[in-house]
Formats: C-alpha cells, sequence, structure tokens
C-alpha cells in the first residue's frame, strides 16, 4: 500500500512540474500570439495578403466612418471584424517618428485603435515606438556638457543659447533648415497678417524631424544664468507667428482641435506617454528617461497644440500651449489637469534641467549632478496620483518604499533633506490606457511553481503520516 501510495505520488509531482514547464500553461497575450511589433504600414500589406484580415480591416473602417463607438459595436458584423483584427499584427503595430510613411502608418494605427477606445481618454497610449536612446547620447555625438567641466567663472558668463545657434550654423543641414523656418516664419503677408502662420509650422515640424537632437535640444533647452538668454531661448520657434495669437483658445478645445489630426494627435499622446509626472521613479518621469521626454516635447512644435517658454525667466523654466482655461465650465478641473501637464510637471522640468546642465540619470550612481524635482511625498495610505486614477480602474496592491534624497546622492532643490517615496503598483491593466482588448485566448497567469510544490510537499506529509 506504501509503495502504491509513492508510486501515485511520484507520477503526480511528474506532471505537476511538466505542466508547470510547458508553454501551453502560459496563458494570456504575453505568450499565446505574441509577435513581434512592426510598423504599421509593413502590418497593413501583411494583413492585405491575408483574405480574412483585408476583408475585416474594410469593415471596420466602414463601420468607423461617421459613427461612435457605442454605436459601431452595436452591430454585430463591426464588433465581429474588431475581434479578428485586434489577433492581427495591426493590433500590435507602431510607428517611427519622422519616417517616410509616418501619416499613412498613423492613419493605419488610429483607424484600429479609435475603435478600442472608450469615448475620448484623457491620456492616449503613444502609437510610436517606445525610445531607447539616452541623454548621454546626444552629449557623447555633440561633446556638449553646459558649465560642466569647464570653469564656472567662464561658464556664468556664456550664453548657451547663442553658442547653440552658432553650432547649427556650422552643420550644413541644420544652417538650411534653420534660415527656412526663420525666412518663412517672419515673412508678413498683410499689415493685419503677420505671417502664414499654416507654412510657419510645416517649416519647424521639417526643423525638428530632419536635424539630430545634437542641434535642436541645443536650441531648445539651453541653460541661462541671464533674462538675455532665456529670452533667445523663447525666441527659438519665432512665437510670435508659430505661437502667439490674439486670443488664448480654451485648452480642451484646442486638444479637441489637436486631435482632428493624426499627426497633431499621436505627438500629443506621445508627450503624455513620456512626459506625464511617475510617482514611481526617480526622476518623476516614466521609466527615468528624460530623452524620451524631451523628443516628445520638440515633436509637438510645429502643430496648433505648440508648447513654449512662457516668459524670460532664466531660472524659473515653465512652458505651456497658448491656451488657458477660461470657459472650461464643469470642465475647468480637466481643463486645469490639462494645462498641469505643461506648467507644473516635474518631469519635464528635470529633463530640460538636466540637459542644460549636461547631465543625464543614472540610476545607480553615487554621485549623480542632476537636481530633480521630486513628486509629492506620498503617505502610508496614499490616493492614487491624478493621472492614475483618471484612466485607470486599478486592482492593486501598494508597497510604499521611501528613501531619503540624500541616501541616493542627490541634491534636492529649495530643501536640505527631502525624502522620496515611491509607490510600487501590481497590476495586469497598462497605466493612462482604458482599452478593452479582447483576447479569447488569455487568461490568468501561471501559478507559481513555488507554490505547486509546497502543495506536493504537504501532501508527501500527510501519506508518508
Amino acid at each position: 500500500m506504501i509503495l502504491a501510495n509513492a508510486f501515485c505520488l511520484f507520477f503526480f509531482l511528474d506532471e505537476t512540474l511538466r505542466s508547470l514547464a510547458s508553454p501551453s500553461s502560459l496563458q494570456g497575450p504575453e505568450l499565446h500570439g505574441w509577435r513581434p511589433p512592426v510598423d504599421c504600414v509593413r502590418a497593413n500589406e501583411l494583413c492585405a495578403a491575408e483574405s480574412n484580415c483585408s476583408s475585416r480591416y474594410r469593415t471596420l473602417r466602414q463601420c468607423l466612418a461617421g459613427r461612435d463607438r457605442n454605436t459601431m459595436l452595436a452591430n454585430k458584423e463591426c464588433q465581429a471584424a474588431l475581434e479578428v483584427l485586434q489577433e492581427s499584427p495591426l493590433y500590435d503595430c507602431r510607428c517611427k517618428r519622422g519616417m517616410k510613411k509616418e501619416l499613412q502608418c498613423l492613419q493605419i494605427y488610429w483607424s484600429i485603435h479609435l475603435g478600442l477606445t472608450e469615448g475620448e481618454e484623457f491620456y492616449e497610449a503613444s502609437p510610436y515606438e517606445p525610445v531607447t536612446a539616452r541623454l548621454s547620447d546626444i552629449f557623447r555625438l555633440a561633446s556638449i556638457f553646459s558649465g560642466t567641466g569647464a570653469d564656472p567663472a567662464v561658464s556664468a558668463k556664456s550664453n548657451h543659447c547663442l553658442d547653440a545657434a552658432k553650432a547649427c550654423n556650422l552643420n550644413d543641414n541644420c544652417k538650411k533648415l534653420r534660415s527656412s523656418y526663420i525666412s518663412i516664419c517672419n515673412r508678413e503677408i498683410s499689415p493685419t497678417e503677420r505671417c502664414n502662420r499654416r507654412k510657419c509650422h510645416k517649416a519647424l515640424r521639417q526643423f525638428f524631424d530632419r536635424v539630430p537632437g545634437e542641434y535642436t535640444y541645443r536650441m531648445l533647452f539651453c541653460s541661462c544664468q541671464d533674462q538675455a538668454c532665456a529670452e533667445r531661448r523663447r525666441q527659438t520657434i519665432l512665437p510670435s507667428c508659430s505661437y502667439e495669437d490674439k486670443e488664448k483658445p480654451n485648452c480642451l478645445d484646442l486638444r479637441s482641435l489637436c486631435r482632428t489630426d493624426h499627426l497633431c494627435r499621436s505627438r500629443l499622446a506621445d508627450f503624455h506617454a513620456n512626459c506625464r509626472a511617475s510617482y514611481q521613479t526617480l526622476t518623476s518621469c516614466p521609466t527615468d528617461n528624460y530623452q524620451a521626454c524631451l523628443g516628445s516635447y520638440a515633436g509637438m512644435i510645429g502643430f496648433d497644440i505648440t508648447p513654449n517658454y512662457v516668459d524670460s525667466n532664466p531660472t524659473g523654466i515653465v512652458v505651456s500651449p497658448w491656451c488657458s482655461c477660461r470657459g472650461s465650465g464643469n470642465m475647468e478641473e480637466e481643463c486645469e489637469k490639462f494645462l498641469r501637464d505643461f506648467t507644473e510637471n516635474p518631469c519635464l522640468r528635470n529633463a530640460i534641467q538636466a540637459f542644460g546642465n549636461g547631465t543625464d540619470v543614472n540610476l545607480s550612481p553615487k554621485n549623480p549632478s542632476f537636481q530633480a524635482t521630486q513628486a509629492p511625498r506620498v503617505e502610508k495610505t496614499p490616493s492614487l496620483p491624478d493621472d492614475l486614477s483618471d484612466s485607470t480602474s486599478l486592482g492593486t496592491s501598494i508597497i510604499t518604499t521611501c528613501t531619503s534624497v540624500q541616501e541616493q546622492g542627490l541634491k534636492a532643490n529649495n530643501s536640505k533633506e527631502l525624502s522620496m517615496c515611491f509607490t510600487e503598483l501590481t497590476t495586469n491593466i497598462i497605466p493612462g490606457s482604458k482599452k478593452k482588448v479582447i483576447r479569447p485566448n488569455s487568461g490568468p497567469h501561471r501559478a507559481r511553481p513555488s507554490a505547486a510544490l509546497t502543495a506536493v510537499s504537504f501532501l508527501m506529509l500527510k501519506l508518508a503520516l
């Protein structure tokens, strides 16, 4: 009898370990049907080669034409098309900023993803591929470290923004495209029309998309010690034409106008994805990547949502689109939140300061030199930050870990000692997204082997007794 029980026990143990090691036990979209993402133009070509995918894609485009999401999903044929396409390469496709067929790529992306969103989201997922480059890569290319390693007395007297303009003139491509947008944006049309804003915006987009960051960033984010330098920085994009207007529109109206254009919508979504203040990172930036944030900020220049410095203050960095929240009515809170993502954004402010200082974040240094403005302290029983609570319904376990800034070797702004709290969120929902992903083969995460082995050990003990 004992031998029979032992045989059954070892058979059960063998089968359990086999099932845990088997790929079939891994449920969910992480492995089942996973495919490397491709750009949406290529994904469209792959879909066109499949009769089922191409017919469903045509159906979905017809469904989206002139219908809101609820009306579309009420149609069974439209819903079936959407479900099929979520299993196609089109669902995971992304685009590259400045790519040859960028507009076509973005049109394909939004044709799928607009059908997945419930109404108008505050934050939308970025259609662009994640940025892996860092500011340090730009520093190596440009060999610029504003004030770092130089004589402090000489650095304090330097106009880094003027130096940036001179450096641009030494590069043929930078000089050509900069001269082009300056000429177009300064060209007066009539006594009542100061310039052609549409052409000015187009010229600015060409400059920031085609000129490497080691030149454009130096002009946009140069550090300043005096007002003359800060004013040159503010004038970089010729704001009298590209930015300012007679009256400031409502910010939510400006956002809605931006979202009617696939390019503008994508650049705004990318800015929110890379610059939205995070309460879980050292720098207040998602993934602690300053380069991703600055690139997304520069990517919005040349659109209706174009941001710029609000004044010539050399020390206080405040940027904003040309808009206000007057006339928001019962949407004033949402409008203020949208505006604060520019005017009171610690991630964006830290990124601009880090570039101006010639420093990049290093998560394991003893003496990093950037000065990070930290997000507000989170208490032991925190409420979720606005950027999470607005866009997701999270079933999470929250673990708060607080460390001192001085322990990290940082010098905190306006404080001798500032504590930082990092909230670790465990969730299956991607923050900032309200998408309902229909995955028929998705299932619960696999059980941990340690838990199964514990159960087996307990069974062995029982049988032995």
